[in-house]
């Protein structure tokens, strides 16, 4: 495109005018590690934004100040709709929201997962949200209980072999 067509102040506000972040509708259950890490988050991109705040001839440092922004706005949000759920001291033979789950497949091999919040979900430490298919499956079950875990990959058949919370 020519630059006889692209008016000054566009470039000086490309990458500023960002989406929002999408909020779950589902209620927002947290962990008190959850919550912990959700406050964190909060603090971290509210320090950085004062790094950025000052410089106003900056585009660069405008497009990061207004990524920073949508975060704070987000974590804002999160936080403000949080509800805490506190470790369970119910009957440690049921999987409720916060329980560890050890289970075994129905080729011997055994899974692990703790069931948190969405914000609080990361796949690597086995975190599951509460409202992915594996916990819908777990959530209520008891120990022993064999559930059917609905995967793209295939059905696989689960043994809840361990619950602690």
């Amino acid at each position: 495109m020519s630059r006889g067509f692209v008016k000054e102040d566009d470039l000086e506000h490309a990458g500023t005018d960002l989406p929002e972040r999408p909020i779950s509708l589902h209620p927002n259950y947290v962990t008190p590690l959850g919550l912990q890490q959700l406050e964190q988050f909060y603090r971290q991109f509210e320090a950085e934004r004062l790094l950025y705040i000052n410089r106003k001839d900056d585009p660069t440092a405008q497009q990061k100040l207004a990524k920073i922004d949508r975060e704070l706005r987000y974590f804002s949000a999160r936080l403000e709709s949080a509800q805490l759920v506190p470790a369970s001291i119910e009957p440690q033979d049921t999987v409720l929201f916060g329980a560890k789950v050890i289970v075994e497949d129905e080729y011997g091999e055994t899974h692990t997962f703790v069931i948190v919040g969405e914000d609080e979900a990361d796949i690597n430490q086995h975190k599951v949200s509460y409202v992915s298919p594996i916990a819908k499956a777990l959530i209520g079950k008891k120990l022993g209980d064999t559930v059917i875990w609905q995967r793209p990959a295939g059905n696989i058949s689960l043994e809840i072999i361990k619950i602690s919370h």
